[in-house]
């Protein structure tokens, strides 16, 4: 082994990590997604409690009502906490991604910075470790600051089970925000300015969260027509398609393993017929079932984070940087 070889650290990415999560905390963007989202959380859950203290008699034997803090929909403000995660969380991915390398070029820092005795992939993947990190806090700060108002404000103790499926449902929002971290990631080593790579990585987040349905229904009309007169067979296979398409999106995956893990009561995320729902007994789920309901979301929210990164990473170990 050369002396050179023995001169790099191991583990030169925890270094670079480190640089970009202080970096990150003292940022403006951090404090102006931070606000927002805290703003967005105290409203839902502030809506939320409301709801349920108007109904306190009738929901005092309601099962899972902890969970409900996160799930319910209530006037004024018309959103449940996760689905503010879902539609806003991934402009913290985006946020902290868009830039992480052509930042780092467009100032001139990229080439000193790959010059530095560290391994080369130890920029990108500590640039996306310190983004994930910082992530993560955010949601776990948003997370007990919901679930805190909700115990002070309705006196509700929630028991074990509830606490664990709201941790499980944590990690699941922080995969799916990393996804959007790697995307734009992706988005900023392959397009030379950051401001064109946030626009890219804003505009597939718009596409997904506000016009996928409209596309997936268009896509399911071609593959499997339902016109008018359609056979209830014919209608059945056109939402089944509908429904496989919608699931490409890390915000059907998303949606779909958050509404399992959070109410106990869900014992389908698919199309269930009017048989099935007949003969159905009302129950709860336990966490390990509610998990095996949505593992292939789970896998496939996952695998796209891990995929988009990838690309990301060999895309940048393959770029020439000049001084």
């Amino acid at each position: 082994m050369s002396t050179a070889t023995r001169s790099i650290p191991r583990a030169g990415w925890r270094t670079v990590a480190r640089k970009e999560f202080t970096d990150h905390l003292l940022s403006a963007r951090f404090t102006v997604l931070l606000v927002l989202l805290a703003i967005a959380a105290i409203g839902s859950v502030y809506s939320s409690a409301s709801a349920i203290r108007g109904v306190a008699e009738k929901a005092a034997g309601t099962p899972a009502l902890f969970l409900r803090l996160f799930t319910i929909n209530a006037n004024p403000i018309p959103f449940s906490f996760i689905t503010f995660i879902a539609f806003l969380a991934p402009l913290l991915g985006i946020a902290f991604g868009f830039d992480a390398i052509n930042g780092e070029r467009s100032q001139g820092t990229l080439p000193r910075l790959v010059a530095q005795p560290i391994h080369r992939d130890d920029v990108i993947n500590g640039k996306f470790a310190a983004g994930l990190a910082v992530i993560g806090l955010m949601l776990t700060s948003l997370t007990v600051i919901v679930a805190g108002l909700g115990i002070v404000t309705l006196g509700i103790v929630p028991s074990a089970g509830e606490v664990t499926r709201v941790i499980v449902w944590l990690i699941v929002a922080i995969i799916y925000v990393g996804f959007w971290l790697a995307l734009a990631t992706l988005a900023s080593v392959m397009l030379r300015r950051a401001s064109t790579s946030s626009l890219v990585s804003i505009a597939v987040w718009l596409v997904l969260a506000l016009f996928a349905t409209l596309l997936f229904r268009l896509v399911a009309g071609v593959l499997a027509p339902a016109p008018a007169d359609a056979t209830p067979t014919q209608v059945l296979r056109n939402a089944q398609v509908e429904l496989a398409v919608s699931r490409l999106s890390p915000v059907t995956l998303y949606d779909e393993a958050t509404t399992a893990l959070l109410d106990p009561q869900v014992r389908s995320v698919g199309i269930v017929t009017y048989q099935q729902l007949d003969r159905a007994v009302v129950s709860q789920l336990t966490l390990d079932q509610s998990l095996l309901l949505v593992w292939p979301q789970l896998v496939g929210l996952l695998a796209l984070t891990v995929v988009c990164f990838a690309f990301a990473y060999v895309g940048f170990m393959r770029q020439e940087i000049r001084a």
